[in-house]
């Protein structure tokens, strides 16, 4: 054993920890995009939840929480400031999708539903606020 390395120190990183790294990395950006997808089919199916007959918010509440959690979750896994978009992208697709009438005349989001239309705007407005919050945040720190 060397001078410079000690017991507790971790072996120096080889190529092969830097390709289970990678696979780490994209394994989880996988399963950010696939969250992104369910969340939104969650978020969509409980757009229509009434409570006595009247609509309940749920869907736009878990729309904030869930879009707090997957992008936090993609920047962890990823370790890169944009993959934010990761979970962002399949969810605003989803949701344009949503609001289109079909052939049929079916729709998902009408535009009378304001709990729909709240869950696009607070759903929204959170991917950009995590966003932004990775863009203004200082880079990490090299060396220790």
């Amino acid at each position: 054993m060397s001078i410079e390395q000690h017991e507790d120190s971790p072996p120096p990183a080889g190529p092969p920890s830097r390709v289970l790294d990678l696979g780490l990395r994209v394994a989880g950006a996988v399963i950010v995009v696939v969250a992104g997808v369910l969340t939104g089919v969650l978020e969509l199916l409980l757009a229509t939840v009434r409570v006595g007959g009247q609509l309940i918010g749920v869907s736009a509440l878990l729309a904030v929480g869930a879009n707090i959690a997957l992008s936090w979750f993609a920047h962890e896994v990823v370790g890169r400031r944009w993959a934010v978009a990761l979970p962002a992208v399949p969810w605003f697709a989803l949701m344009a999708v949503a609001a289109i009438r079909t052939t049929e005349g079916d729709l998902l989001l009408a535009g009378d539903n304001w709990v729909g239309l709240a869950m696009i705007v607070a759903g929204a407005m959170t991917f950009a606020v995590m966003g932004f919050r990775q863009i203004l945040a200082p880079p990490p720190a090299l060396g220790g």
